[in-house]
């Protein structure tokens, strides 16, 4: 991906919202029909980290052959639009924690914006194609690590040059 100016916000067409954004320190997420729009930072302490996840549940949930996610502590994350237009799934039968893991779809266009688990209290766990600035995508939430690797399509061959784990990377917080 290239533009006349790398250090500018690239937000092209995509989905029917136009109204996406990104500063320094905050950017926004926008599900495709443009009703549900979130802000979050794109640092710490409110960006917690960002990662690929090739568990059967994410690989289901998205229609895909992995998730591509990152993670925001819920003190920073905010609702600009839509709330009230976000559905939610709960289950804990196939969650790897084995608590329960809320999913929020946005009830118009069926867009996963993000997923709460039970087991990570305090975090809210987004999708990186819901990202507006697609810059950030290859920047600042760029995966950091790829878990469920023994789950993992043979056809893919992991992200180079970030850390890989086999099972969960992250240990449940209760």
């Amino acid at each position: 991906m290239s533009t006349a100016d790398d250090s500018k916000p690239y937000i092209p067409l995509a989905g029917l919202a136009d109204d996406g954004w990104s500063t320094e320190d905050e950017a926004t997420a926008t599900c495709f029909c443009g009703a549900v729009q979130l802000s979050f930072p794109t640092s710490k302490p409110g960006l917690v980290n960002s990662f690929i996840c090739n568990c059967t549940d994410c690989r289901k949930i998205t229609a895909s052959m992995f998730a591509s996610n990152f993670t925001i502590d819920d003190r920073y994350l905010k609702h600009l639009r839509g709330r009230e237009n976000l559905k939610t799934f709960a289950q804990e039968k196939t969650i790897a924690s084995g608590y329960t893991m809320t999913n929020y779809f946005c009830s118009s266009c069926g867009t996963l914006m993000y997923r709460v688990g039970a087991g990570f209290p305090g975090m809210s766990i987004l999708r990186l194609g819901t990202v507006d600035d697609f810059r950030l995508h290859e920047t600042k939430l760029k995966p950091r690590l790829e878990q469920f690797t023994n789950s993992r399509v043979s056809w893919l061959h992991g992200v180079e040059g970030v850390r890989q784990v086999e099972g969960s990377a992250y240990k449940s917080r209760l």
